[in-house]
């Protein structure tokens, strides 16, 4: 298998999706568990354990992630998270992380890529997410990218900086596109097709590792009537890189770095 190294670093983290390699809650032997470690699930789709029946699949290197309607009007869908609530996984504190994923169409579908801060038993102090894409499957034309500072069990306010990106309306669904976040000590950086599109500071915060997450809820606050029933998000793959100089990284990143990586 050919080593994918870009811009000069070897990934820390790699899932091409040749196998599923996942579990419902507790890390173990697998890569990914199927929920958030600390809620379980969110929107207006379940989260299904993996086995038979679930939202997962693999098929030529590409996962896909489904959402169904079973007879009674349920929705069930599906969630990778890196890391459990134990913190066994995959977690880094900084790092440039990868995902090439083509979006599903449809009203009501809500796909993200984001990173989470893993937070040990008692925590009191806030946390910070990284949300690379948050996409509303009404708004063909558009993308959000936030910062969040949740307060947790502090007294602080929550906190952060947000920011819509326009884009050709479908073209994040017609096509598979990368969509990558450097964080450095800092600044945030967020990339679409490795040019970047945002930059801001990395909140002063961010004390504890991120994990990786990639999901397709649905919802969101929007109507699913017409949600197409099933809905697929696809994964090509999902890499994280911890770069030696994360300055000339990102300067070979949007200097002409490939879209992708050989296989």
């Amino acid at each position: 298998m050919a080593e994918r190294r870009l811009c000069g670093a070897a990934p820390v983290f790699d899932d091409e999706f040749d196998t599923l390699n996942l579990s419902a809650w507790t890390l173990g032997a697998a890569r990914w568990i199927t929920h958030t470690p600390w809620a379980g699930d969110f929107g207006d789709a379940r989260f299904t354990d993996p086995g038979p029946g679930s939202a997962f699949a693999v098929h030529d290197g590409t996962l896909s992630i489904t959402a169904r309607k079973d007879a009674q009007g349920h929705w069930t869908s599906g969630l990778l998270a890196s890391a459990d609530e134990d913190g066994h996984g995959f977690t880094t504190m900084y790092g440039y992380f990868e995902t090439r994923v083509k979006l599903p169409p449809g009203p009501g579908t809500w796909p993200g890529v984001w990173l989470n801060e893993s937070t040990p038993p008692n925590w009191m102090r806030p946390t910070v997410e990284v949300d690379a894409i948050e996409y509303y499957g009404q708004f063909t034309d558009a993308f959000h990218s936030t910062v969040h500072v949740w307060p947790g069990r502090s007294s602080e306010p929550h906190g952060g900086a947000t920011q819509l990106n326009s884009v050709p309306p479908k073209s994040l669904v017609d096509d598979f596109h990368t969509y990558g976040t450097l964080v450095t000590p800092r600044w945030i950086r967020l990339y679409l097709d490795h040019k970047e599109y945002w930059q801001t500071p990395t909140p002063p915060q961010h004390r504890l590792p991120f994990m990786f997450l990639v999901n397709l809820a649905l919802g969101s606050g929007w109507p699913i009537d017409k949600t197409p029933n099933p809905t697929v998000m696809l994964v090509d793959y999902v890499r994280a890189y911890q770069p030696a100089d994360p300055e000339a990284f990102a300067r070979c990143l949007v200097a002409g770095a490939p879209p992708r990586a050989p296989r």
